[in-house]
């Protein structure tokens, strides 16, 4: 009989530890990496177009106990393209970046990544704005980041390819010299 007890209860002890309430799994814990770059504001002269960029930060998203890359680097920022000239518009058609290393060369972003091409159009179905003499544009820029840039040393410049149509902003008139004729007959 003392064995029976005894497998009884070495039989409730198994299934008290089956059924032991164990701490639930806790999803990771995702941090956000913020890298500022400087300067802080960039100004640049091209033609016709003037343009700064500024506010600009890198920002990733990192589980915190791996150090695995949830979510890639992202650059964002605020460009403002102005028309320089006094008596010519243009036609803005988007832009893209471009992140160079110190030996000149395109730094790649990943194969998943999203090209940076920047959209200028005023709704999601128009590419290309008009930007008359004096008048300013304005667009905050949010695009996908080589992560390679990140490492130390390995970024030199950000390039703006540009994308721009000048056309002649002039008013002018046709005369065409007319008489009246004389009255036939």
């Amino acid at each position: 009989m003392s064995k029976r007890v005894a497998l009884a209860a070495a039989l409730v002890a198994a299934l008290g530890a089956c059924t032991e309430k164990r701490p639930e799994s806790t999803a990771p814990q995702i941090s956000e990496k913020v890298f500022n770059l400087g300067p802080a504001s960039i100004k640049v002269k091209s033609g016709l177009v003037g343009g700064e960029l500024t506010n600009m930060r890198v920002t990733e998203r990192v589980e915190q106990a791996s150090g695995r890359v949830d979510y890639g680097p992202k650059l964002s920022g605020r460009l403002v393209l102005k028309n320089l000239s006094a008596d010519q518009s243009v036609l803005l058609d988007g832009g893209k970046l471009v992140f160079v290393d110190a030996g000149a060369k395109p730094i790649a972003l990943a194969p998943e990544a999203t090209p940076p091409a920047i959209r200028l159009g005023d709704s999601y179905s128009t590419t290309a704005t008009r930007l008359d003499p004096g008048q300013e544009l304005s667009r905050d820029i949010d695009v996908d980041f080589p992560g390679e840039a990140l490492k130390p040393g390995k970024l030199h410049e950000i390039r703006l390819q540009l994308k721009y149509t000048a056309a002649p902003f002039k008013r002018d008139a046709l005369d065409f010299p007319v008489s009246l004729a004389a009255k036939a007959g």
